[in-house]
């Protein structure tokens, strides 16, 4: 992380005055800090939003770094740390830098959800949570998520309706976000 931080510092600094700094800044911390999150709260979507606010105000604050008063890994953090605690007290994720950017609601699809849960290190966890759902939702989120297949092939395979892949999917993710967050609360 050094070394990154070294390079986030340099990307930040030339972030005032060429937006492609930035872009790499972000692609430089967009893991971490989805991960960050997704240990935070648990949920993929929820990470996603999080984020995408953390690095709008980043962006919209730029000028305002100080390298004298710390790092740009540091800095960013704690935007992302005070979002999360002012996202807790309000009960929702703010959105006030996206929406003065232009930037819309990001929608999180099963593939997203699933590449950022992994981001929280709980592989063998959420391998246990998903060997405990029942066969249909299990078949359903391995065949979604793990072979990307769409909803359609799903379906013609369980011999079902789309729309009762998707309930299967959806209900089964839940489950699997609800176990995992009690894991977490008592570990």
């Amino acid at each position: 992380m050094e070394r990154d931080s070294l390079n986030g510092d340099a990307l930040l600094a030339a972030a005032r005055s060429d937006a492609e700094s930035f872009a790499a800044f972000y692609r430089l911390f967009e893991r971490p800090v989805l991960g960050f999150f997704m240990k935070a709260t648990g949920s993929p979507e929820l990470a996603a939003d999080l984020a995408a606010e953390t690095f709008a105000r980043a962006l919209e604050s730029v000028d305002g770094y100080d390298r004298a008063r710390g790092r740009a890994d540091q800095w960013l953090f704690g935007i992302a740390r005070n979002l999360l605690g002012s996202s807790y007290r309000a009960g929702r994720v703010e959105a006030r830098a996206r929406e003065r950017l232009g930037m819309g609601r990001l929608v999180v699809d099963d593939h997203a959800a699933h590449a950022i849960a992994r981001l929280s290190g709980d592989g063998e966890e959420a391998a246990l949570a998903l060997a405990a759902l029942p066969e249909e939702q299990r078949r359903a989120i391995e065949a979604r998520v793990m072979e990307g297949l769409d909803y359609g092939e799903i379906a013609g395979e369980l011999r079902c309706s789309r729309a009762v892949v998707r309930q299967r999917v959806s209900r089964g993710l839940g489950t699997l976000r609800a176990r995992l967050a009690v894991d977490h609360e008592h570990s």
